[in-house]
């Protein structure tokens, strides 16, 4: 493929560039691989030093791989600008890169959650911010946030991880609201389980169960890893041609569940949330004061 002018022509026509932060493995990979092998341009972001990407050799015209760690804000728009200088703009920016803690409230110090949170929100804050004055300038543009059907449903042993993805739904659905009129898309995508290496190697296990109080709670979650690793129910090379519709949708959804067990498990909080409002509703109306 021709590089410089060309590339940036052809980008403007109905090839997509995106940007997709931690993409050395799992979803963040196979979603770079899905957009290269329709034709898109790629921008990935590793982990590794080098900012060595094992699709680099397929793609040499249409993939860039560079070295970003999310809690590297300083880093954050060298890349960006980076990006803009391979192929002149930002169509998909996908917000991919963290990680998951299986963790008590109680038992778990700020040694583990604050980690947690410069990846999954903060990191995704930053590239965010980096990005939007380049889609603002485009008039055009789709960010993609990762959060998961833990963004919805707080659950036992998830406690840090569910605030961190709540989080990350409360700032895409505010900013979704700011920049829809600049032409600009937010979505945020609720997988539920894949078979990738969430319940392995990107999966941090600090379970105490500070005694009997929580004995109960921490045998529930202490064999999630060997429980769910390997047997999750979704197709992570199948992540890839969902984000791809949803970027190509001219009205594209805010929010996503994907998999029928996040879509089943949302339902069913929708309906017990529901079910507690109407409960409930007489003594919300209480402190109504007509004017």
């Amino acid at each position: 493929m021709a590089q410089g002018k060309d590339v940036r022509e052809m980008t403007e026509g109905k090839q997509k560039t995106w940007l997709i932060t931690g993409a050395d493995k799992g979803l963040g990979f196979q979603t770079a691989r899905t957009a290269l092998e329709r034709g898109d341009n790629v921008v990935v972001t590793v982990l590794a030093a080098d900012g060595v990407h094992d699709l680099a050799a397929d793609y040499p015209d249409r993939l860039r791989a560079f070295h970003l760690d999310a809690r590297d804000q300083a880093r954050v728009g060298t890349v960006v600008a980076r990006a803009v200088e391979a192929f002149g703009r930002i169509d998909v920016l996908v917000n991919n890169a963290g990680y998951g803690l299986v963790a008590l409230a109680e038992a778990t110090g700020a040694d583990k959650y604050r980690p947690l949170f410069e990846v999954n929100f903060f990191g995704l804050v930053e590239i965010t911010r980096a990005v939007l004055p380049i889609m603002r300038k485009q008039r055009s543009g789709h960010v993609i946030n990762l959060s998961s059907y833990a963004g919805f449903i707080g659950t036992p042993g998830f406690g840090f991880y569910a605030a961190t993805k709540f989080a990350v739904e409360g700032y895409s659905e505010s900013l979704s609201r700011e920049v829809k009129h600049l032409g600009i898309n937010v979505t945020v995508i609720e997988p539920g389980g894949f078979r990738s290496d969430f319940a392995g190697a990107s999966l941090d296990q600090n379970i105490d169960t500070l005694g009997e109080d929580y004995a109960p709670v921490a045998e529930t979650v202490a064999d999630y890893s060997a429980r769910r690793h390997g047997k999750q129910p979704n197709d992570p090379e199948l992540f890839g041609q969902a984000l791809c519709a949803v970027a190509d949708a001219e009205e594209p959804p805010f929010r996503l569940p994907l998999g029928r067990d996040a879509h089943a498990a949302i339902l069913k909080d929708i309906e017990e949330v529901t079910d507690e409002l109407e409960r409930w509703k007489e003594l919300s109306f209480s402190t109504h004061r007509p004017l």
